[in-house]
């Protein structure tokens, strides 16, 4: 489950407009639009989740949280 403030907060993270990610996603900035309007978890094609998500990993974003912590966001330790 992803909701929609750590995709905002993956790119304030990145420093990443829309565009940015709707480019490393190769998603269109009309439906990272869209997808940003709305409010609690991310409802979209799950494939449109992958590319996003994929995109976030290959940057350095880890999505995080659990029932206790709640969900976050964080950029991956080095190695």
């Amino acid at each position: 489950m992803v909701l929609v403030n750590q995709i905002k907060a993956a790119r304030a993270l990145l420093g990443w407009t829309a565009k940015d990610l709707a480019e490393a996603s190769k998603v269109s900035l009309p439906t990272i639009k869209r997808l940003e309007t709305q409010i609690g978890i991310v409802n979209c094609n799950p494939r449109t989740l992958f590319d996003i998500m994929r995109a976030f990993n290959d940057a350095g974003i880890e999505f995080t949280g659990s029932e206790e912590n709640g969900p976050g966001v964080r950029i991956k330790a080095k190695r």
